[in-house]
């Protein structure tokens, strides 16, 4: 595993998106669970070394687009690689994921949208720890929960909810919760 996700700076975030994705694997079928969990580690893997230098904690959006993954007419090319390791081509991948996907990987929030005017979701939602507050005591102020941001400025999905996307969401999601 990479070094930063052991630390836990990302960790959390990266388990949700991947989760969301490998279910979709899952629940489509034509995966075995040995391919799922191989998927599954490969993300995470390919992920974290992606997102070891455009991870910004004190600014949550800045980062935001090149941590974006991407699935329209084109699959986004580390979902793909993931892919490949277990045997899926890219028009497997096509079969078994939303054709149109936007999913944000942010420092304490990872949010997704299926189609272009589909509502955004959260899947995962936590505080960040105070300066100078020790990692372990992060749980006494709801790190890992859902639940309001201790920041009083717009996230960058708020951003996007402001300007009227703010529709009940798709059956995905009640498919596709993370908790943590």
């Amino acid at each position: 595993m990479h070094p930063l996700c052991a630390r836990g700076t990302m960790k959390p975030e990266i388990n949700a998106a991947v989760g969301f994705l490998s279910r979709f694997l899952r629940v489509k079928g034509h995966v075995n669970d040995r391919q799922v969990q191989t998927f599954s580690q490969s993300l995470q893997d390919i992920l974290a070394e992606q997102y070891k230098h455009h991870w910004f904690p004190d600014k949550p959006c800045k980062g935001s687009g090149y941590r974006c993954i991407r699935i329209n007419h084109k699959m986004d090319p580390l979902v793909g690689q993931a892919g490949q390791r277990i045997g899926l081509t890219i028009q497997q991948l096509y079969l078994l994921l939303p054709s149109e996907l936007t999913l944000w990987v942010d420092p304490f929030e990872v949010s997704y949208r299926i189609g272009e005017d589909g509502s955004i979701c959260v899947l995962y939602e936590s505080q960040p720890v105070p300066v100078g507050m020790p990692l372990s005591a992060g749980s006494a102020f709801g790190h890992g929960s859902v639940g309001p941001m201790v920041d009083s400025h717009l996230s960058c999905k708020d951003e996007m909810r402001v300007l009227g996307r703010n529709s009940p969401s798709k059956a995905y999601n009640n498919m596709m919760t993370v908790s943590s």
